[in-house]
């Protein structure tokens, strides 16, 4: 199996970031156009944008938390020679789960939801260092 495959999961994270940045950029337009913004209050704090822009701008910040632990074991899992069909999966999986889970956050918002797809990602992170460290225990 090819070990860089793995990393396909990973790059298509970083499309749903850049997509979210492309989106928080079209909120950001559309406050403004609507002289919705106060620059005064929003040049020194992003909870002074409008409820739609926060939104999108703290769905952002969560795209930087658990998803670098997933790089870096993406990462490790490369070096250690641990890439199979089932962390290429797990690894597919927890993507998708950010992809709903900012789906749910820029959108309805609704809470619920929202918790569901994050806990299911780190679920699956969770699988996924499981079958690195198996894999590494076992090489050892």
């Amino acid at each position: 199996m090819d070990g860089i495959s793995i990393l396909y999961p990973l790059l298509a994270h970083v499309l749903l970031v850049i997509s979210l940045y492309i989106l928080l950029v079209i909120r950001k337009s559309k406050a403004i156009k609507a002289k919705a913004v106060d620059f005064n209050k929003t040049a020194l704090n992003n909870k002074a944008w409008p409820e739609d822009v926060v939104q999108v701008s703290n769905n952002l910040d969560n795209q930087f938390e658990s998803p670098l632990v997933f790089y870096g074991l993406c990462i490790i899992t490369v070096l250690v020679g641990a890439v199979n069909s089932f962390a290429i999966g797990l690894s597919v999986i927890y993507v998708v789960f950010r992809y709903i889970h900012a789906y749910v956050h820029v959108g309805t918002n609704y809470v619920p939801h929202r918790l569901r797809a994050f806990a299911l990602s780190l679920f699956v992170l969770l699988l996924l260092l499981i079958q690195t460290s198996v894999h590494i225990t076992m090489a050892a």
